[in-house]
């Protein structure tokens, strides 16, 4: 097991594991987390203050997660990812290597993030998803290798993201296409 360092007021349930596997540094958690039961955070991982987890949830090694982020039940956030502070990624969302996603994003329920353009078919980097501040991904949408979503953009609900999507923007369909972002739509997530 890993060392863990963990700030006051951490509530880890019983059943949970952190600081899973061996590794040089340690578990880091700040203050007023919540770790729920069945949920697994490996070592050499970095998270702020304020982190809260659903059940059976999975933070592999080599991730840092800012402060206030909401992980849902059953979400998978594999290692070597970041994301920043205030953010919310609701149930069953996968979150593969190399994935970077910025502050005060939501993600809905049942998205797919993918980092393999040819899995197990050819050799090469892994290319996760970029999700820029303020970004809004509908549920079950699937963002493929490599793709940024802009700042304030928003994918609708089933989305399957292929290519970039323009900040303020919206991206609806499948394959998705971009389309001025309704007025309703405009603005700051409300996550903070």
């Amino acid at each position: 097991m890993t060392e863990l360092l963990c700030g006051r007021d951490c509530t880890i349930a019983e059943t949970a594991t952190v600081g899973s596997g061996e590794f040089d540094e340690p578990t880091r958690i700040g203050k007023e987390a919540t770790i729920r039961e069945g949920s697994i955070v490996y070592g050499n991982v970095t998270i702020g203050d304020g982190f809260t987890t659903g059940h059976d949830v999975l933070v592999r090694e080599g991730s840092t997660i800012g402060d206030n982020v909401l992980v849902g039940t059953k979400t998978v956030i594999d290692g070597q990812t970041t994301i920043g502070s205030d953010v919310s990624l609701q149930t069953g969302v996968y979150v593969p290597t190399e994935t970077t996603i910025g502050d005060n994003v939501f993600v809905g329920p049942g998205v797919v993030m993918t980092n393999d353009e040819y899995p197990v078919r050819t050799e090469h980097e892994l290319d996760g998803p970029t999700i820029e501040r303020g970004a809004s991904i509908g549920a079950n949408a699937t963002l493929l290798p490599g793709v940024t979503i802009g700042e304030n953009a928003f994918v609708a609900a089933g989305a399957l993201v292929t290519s970039d999507v323009p900040r303020d923007s919206l991206a609806v369909g499948s394959p998705a296409r971009i389309e001025t972002l309704p007025e309703p739509l405009e603005g700051a997530n409300q996550l903070a």
